[in-house]
């Protein structure tokens, strides 16, 4: 079942695509055509200036001038957005040359969707903060209305771990972990009264959706059979389980602190627990609008990477939390952002756990670079699941999808040091809290040692 939209702005997953998500309408004239061009003439002089300013070179200094100025990009509150809002209000995109960058709140997954599909030129969006698995889902029109495929790349992963899988305060004293197993029965005594097992997820096919999915089924609960998945955007997580509308979640951060510091429910486990350092976010922009703007798009590249480093530093997590908890951008208390962004986890049933690394990674071990292996899991897992088809070339799709060429020429201009440029696109082997182990080079054996499957193998 895919997620696209209806007419309405509606989906089939229970979304609704907030027209005010989407960004200003533009019109093109004669005098905007001038004023773009003049824009970019006045770019190129600044960096020719710059040059001759800093003979040591600044950060645009050996680029080329960028096609545009402008791009717009979307995001959730959610804190993997963090190098987007910190790139904007560090002034990081005109350090970079392209000043006019917008970084715009979307309602939803499906709303960031069909704002890509539109592209900016439409008044939709030419880019995202966004789950890793969704460019995709969209690039193959697996979940685009009319199945239209709308090309999409990967230009970086915005951060590794810190999703959490959180649970209602009726399951409380069965204290879930990452073993679920408590759960299984709670859930089936509760089908078999009647009632709903309500599971939630963000999007279809999604991050949270794989994580709570592989977490279920760890624990021998079918998460298409047992329980029911249903589709709430991360700002609205907490609202809902506070009214009883669902049993457990996954989700970003802050939404699970909040939940604990609203005493609602619990958190489980933390998605690395599940994957120690696994990838979330990534950074995705139109195919066309990558293509036609190469240098804006570096530009955009650099100052996102710049961001994430600086998010990265941990005396800067308490100005990180004070920035995107502004009303302008997630509009959350710095008390439900401020003790996970630093690995200071109160789990909500009497478990602390101080100084943890189960924090978010911005920067540091390889996190901004997008590697190609861990796009092969994302496809696995769906088609595990069934989006995908189990005949998917999934070398020749992430090949064509994840540009990591660019995240290396970006790390070049930059000068971003060896240590922190991988040498492989392949992570190599990965073990999951379970003892299962993926190896990219052989998907098909993963897929053979999961016994809860959509696929036959």
């Amino acid at each position: 079942m895919t997620d696209a939209p209806s007419k309405s702005g509606a989906t089939s997953s229970g979304e609704t695509a907030d027209p005010t998500s989407k960004a200003s309408p533009t019109s093109v004239s004669r005098r905007s055509l001038l004023k773009g061009s003049a824009a970019a003439l006045g770019a190129a002089a600044l960096f020719d200036a710059a040059r001759l300013i800093f003979p040591g070179g600044v950060p645009m200094a050996h680029a080329a001038a960028p096609e545009t100025t402008k791009a717009i990009l979307g995001y959730i509150a959610l804190m993997d957005a963090s190098p987007l809002v910190i790139a904007k209000e560090k002034g990081l995109f005109a350090k970079y040359g392209v000043p006019d960058v917008e970084v715009v709140k979307q309602a939803s997954w499906g709303a960031t969707r069909d704002n890509l599909v539109l592209g900016g030129a439409a008044n939709g969006i030419d880019g995202a903060h966004i789950l890793s698995p969704m460019p995709y889902l969209i690039s193959t029109g697996k979940v685009t209305q009319n199945n239209t495929p709308v090309p999409l790349y990967i230009l970086a992963r915005l951060n590794l771990d810190a999703q959490a899988v959180s649970v209602s305060n009726e399951y409380k004293d069965l204290n879930a972990t990452t073993d679920a197993s408590a759960l299984k029965a709670a859930f089936a005594k509760k089908k078999a009264e009647g009632k709903e097992v309500k599971v939630a997820m963000t999007f279809p096919g999604g991050t949270h959706d794989l994580w709570i999915r592989y977490w279920l089924a760890a624990a021998g609960i079918d998460p298409d059979k047992d329980v029911s998945t249903i589709v709430v955007p991360p700002p609205q997580m907490v609202a809902n389980m506070k009214v009883g509308n669902m049993d457990a979640f996954c989700v970003g951060e802050p939404w699970n602190e909040q939940l604990v510091n609203q005493g609602i429910g619990y958190t489980a486990c933390t998605t690395g627990e599940i994957w120690k350092e696994h990838p979330e976010k990534a950074l995705s922009m139109r195919a066309d609008f990558v293509d036609k703007n190469p240098n804006t798009t570096k530009a955009i590249l650099m100052a996102v990477m710049e961001a994430q480093q600086w998010c990265d530093k941990m005396e800067n997590k308490q100005e990180l939390a004070e920035i995107v908890g502004k009303r302008q951008w997630f509009n959350v208390p710095v008390s439900d952002i401020i003790g996970r962004l630093k690995g200071d986890i109160n789990y909500g049933n009497g478990r602390v756990v101080k100084n943890s690394d189960q924090y978010m990674k911005f920067w540091k071990d390889h996190a901004s670079y997008p590697f190609q292996s861990h796009d092969t899991w994302f496809l696995t897992e769906d088609i595990r699941w069934g989006k995908f088809e189990p005949t998917l070339d999934m070398k020749a799709l992430v090949s064509k999808v994840n540009r990591e060429d660019l995240w290396r020429e970006a790390a070049k201009t930059m000068s971003v040091s060896a240590a922190d440029i991988p040498a492989s696109t392949s992570r190599g082997k990965e073990t999951f809290f379970d003892g299962k182990v993926f190896d990219p080079a052989d998907p098909q054996a993963y897929l053979k040692t999961l016994t809860i499957k959509r696929v036959e193998v």
